[in-house]
């Protein structure tokens, strides 16, 4: 199935990681456009007009978060953000902190005072892409509130507490898949079925959870059936809603 919503190829490169957004080593960036179609479509699934509480419980570097909240600034509420890698939230800290006006023009102010120093035109077109970039956060709604915890995506007790009182709407999450990135935690089988059991329990039924993967399925596990799948290049796509994690069928298939 094609895009629905970002049929028209606009040009992200104010978003690219590693210019004004933060990257490192091992923590690989998310396709914007399919982050926006899947965001889009994961509102769609919910219903209703009010801002969206959005959480991804394998943040990583918070690029996928982040980027998500700059374009979608009117349609978010607030991001929650966690992960287990004490090394990927210190990455995610600082791209979240970006979404604010002040930040992003301390942002530019840096990358416009290392293209300065170093005389690359690299820096000094990073740093006009956060101008706009702040420009745009405050047309939508100002800065946009957000919580990162550290939480063991295989854990409910510390998946409760990475939301803390929040009812997430949308959980968008792109797990790892063993190539730059590989699972940490405490689960005897660290996978996506043992996941989505975990946020199963600790999710609103309605709450809608989206989940890209590399490859041609989503393996979410035995009896969990999507209400809606898609696949772009090389990955999949798969949106469920809580109600489906908790009462789906986990005996093996025959």
């Amino acid at each position: 199935m094609a895009y629905r919503y970002e049929t028209a190829r606009a040009d992200y490169s104010d978003l690219a990681s590693g210019a004004v957004l933060h990257s490192a080593p091992g923590m690989p960036a998310f396709p914007v456009r399919l982050a926006s179609e899947i965001f889009q479509r994961a509102l769609a699934l919910r219903g209703g007009g009010d801002q969206a509480v959005v959480w991804d419980p394998c943040c990583g570097s918070g690029y996928l978060l982040t980027v998500l909240g700059l374009l979608h600034r009117p349609r978010i509420r607030t991001l929650l953000a966690s992960d287990v890698s004490d090394d990927a939230l210190g990455t995610a800290r600082a791209n979240l902190n970006l979404l604010s006006e002040p930040s992003l023009r301390d942002r530019a102010a840096e990358l416009a005072d290392r293209a300065e120093r170093f005389g690359k035109p690299g820096y000094a077109q990073a740093a006009e892409a956060a101008e706009r970039l702040a420009r745009r956060l405050t047309t939508g709604g100002g800065p946009l509130p957000h919580q990162l915890t550290r939480a063991d995506a295989f854990d409910p007790v510390q998946l409760a507490a990475a939301i803390d009182g929040h009812e997430p709407d949308i959980v968008l999450t792109d797990p790892p898949y063993d190539e730059q990135t590989s699972w940490q935690g405490s689960h005897r089988d660290k996978d996506l079925p043992a996941m989505m059991s975990a946020l199963g329990a600790v999710l609103p039924p309605r709450t809608v959870v989206a989940v890209a993967v590399r490859g041609r399925r989503v393996p979410a596990g035995p009896g969990i059936r999507p209400r809606q799948s898609l696949r772009i290049g090389t990955r999949a796509v798969a949106l469920f809603t809580a109600a489906d994690l908790v009462g789906a069928d986990r005996s093996p298939q025959r």
